[in-house]
């Protein structure tokens, strides 16, 4: 049977097909091979709605919502020239900025895809501009657009709890370590690159300039505000601060900074209502081939056959990284998530690892595989957006990619990376 059901998936992915039709399929296939019984094929529907009946659910789109708004106003340009007035001026400091600049809008969209867009776009030619080569900037926002996959709101986060029962509300908080590490290490070597490669400073701001340029970003600073002041504070759920989130986001951007118009909401509600749909079809998809693969122990076979279930906490860890960090690879990350969770899930209950870690540890992977050759969905976006060919994207990706690796052993070895935030705010 699995077999059956891998020959399915691979070959409707070489046909074509995307995701959802593949999962769909072999959950179908492996339904009536298990059952042989097409009239009780309704249980597997119920299966399917089941995966997408979760109210914690409600805040995927919202978040998208709030994303596409911000990006389409003023909020990303006021937080990247804020950063810039602050730390232009060093060595390598606009690539600074820029990797700075993806982890504030990270706090604010939660969504990789949309901080390439909202912050490559204006930064990308001034780093040209300023001397950088191509391949080390598109490399650059690429990789520090996964940040943005860590620091709250994550929607892999929010996907990774809904499947796994783990507190989304503990996993944001858990994140922002993680993702201050790896800003942290991006920065170090964006200065060294500068100084290898001899790239010009920026003009230093005066502090007049840095405090206009704050006065006009307190606005969209306020988002992390909201949603990690709002969470930690116990005043709302994630849900609920991905609803106060929008409601911010329209204020901002079509009262306070009168950037957009009423009748561009309608183009904002189809892109949303698009892109929403396209994910609550994959995890109803994914649920209900993982309801299958649970039910037919498979990922108990699979487990035995590698030793994973003999293995000790680390070793889980460390497997749990390598797949996830290679199926990211090639598929979407929402999927990896959806089908992988579910086969690792005895392994992680049996070497009594902290879900929260886990999920800290999947998110990443999963950002990191989103940013790596050959089928990285970044890199696509990233073709899309600046118009350059595949094998210049990915010409600067390695550097990063080694650096995202270290940060997870990191995190392997150190746990308290991603749990002290945690444990101080809810233990």
């Amino acid at each position: 049977m699995t077999a059956t059901i891998v020959t399915i998936m691979i070959v409707l992915l070489l046909l074509g097909f995307p995701m959802m039709i593949p999962l769909i399929t072999a959950a179908f296939v492996g339904f009536y091979m298990m059952f042989g019984d097409m009239g009780q094929m309704g249980t597997l529907v119920q299966q399917l709605l089941r995966g997408i009946s979760p109210t914690a659910l409600i805040a995927v789109p919202m978040f998208i919502l709030a994303a596409d708004i911000m990006t389409r106003g003023q909020s990303a340009n006021r937080l990247i020239d804020m950063v810039m007035t602050f730390v232009g001026h060093i060595k390598g400091g606009l690539a600074v900025s820029t990797a700075v600049s993806c982890t504030l809008f990270g706090a604010v969209s939660g969504s990789t895809q949309a901080t390439v867009v909202a912050v490559g776009s204006p930064l990308r030619p001034r780093m040209l501009k300023a001397g950088y080569k191509d391949p080390f900037t598109l490399a650059l926002i690429i990789n520090s657009s996964d940040i943005a996959f860590l620091i709250p709101p994550s929607i892999g986060m929010i996907i990774y709890g809904v499947v796994s029962e783990t507190s989304i509300a503990e996993l944001f908080i858990a994140g922002i370590g993680p993702g201050l590490l790896i800003l942290v290490l991006f920065s170090a070597y964006c200065i060294l690159y500068a100084i290898v490669n001899d790239v010009p400073t920026e003009p230093r701001s005066t502090w007049k300039e840095r405090a206009k340029a704050v006065q006009k970003a307190l606005w969209p600073l306020g988002f992390p505000v909201l949603i990690v002041g709002g969470i930690y504070g116990g005043v709302f759920s994630p849900t609920e601060a991905a609803a106060v989130c929008v409601l911010y986001a329209f204020l901002l951007e079509f009262v306070i900074f009168r950037s957009l118009e009423l009748p561009d909401m309608f183009a904002i509600a189809k892109s949303t209502g698009l892109i929403t749909a396209v994910v609550f079809i994959l995890v109803a998809a994914g649920n209900g081939f993982s309801w299958i693969i649970s039910f037919a122990q498979i990922p108990q076979q699979l487990l035995g056959a590698f030793g994973i279930n003999e293995a000790g906490p680390v070793g889980v860890l460390v497997a749990i990284s390598v797949a996830f960090f290679v199926a990211c690879m090639f598929v979407d990350p929402i999927v990896v998530i959806l089908v992988l969770t579910p086969i690792f899930a005895p392994a992680i209950a049996a070497s009594g690892l902290d879900p929260v870690l886990v999920g800290v540890l999947i998110t990443l992977q999963v950002a990191i595989g989103s940013a790596t050759p050959p089928f990285g969905c970044d890199i696509f976006t990233a073709i899309a957006v600046f118009k350059r060919p595949y094998f210049e994207v990915i010409r600067g990706t390695p550097p990063f990619i080694l650096i995202l690796i270290g940060a997870a052993a990191l995190i392997i070895a150190f746990p308290q990376i991603a749990l002290f935030l945690r444990d101080l705010a809810f233990r």
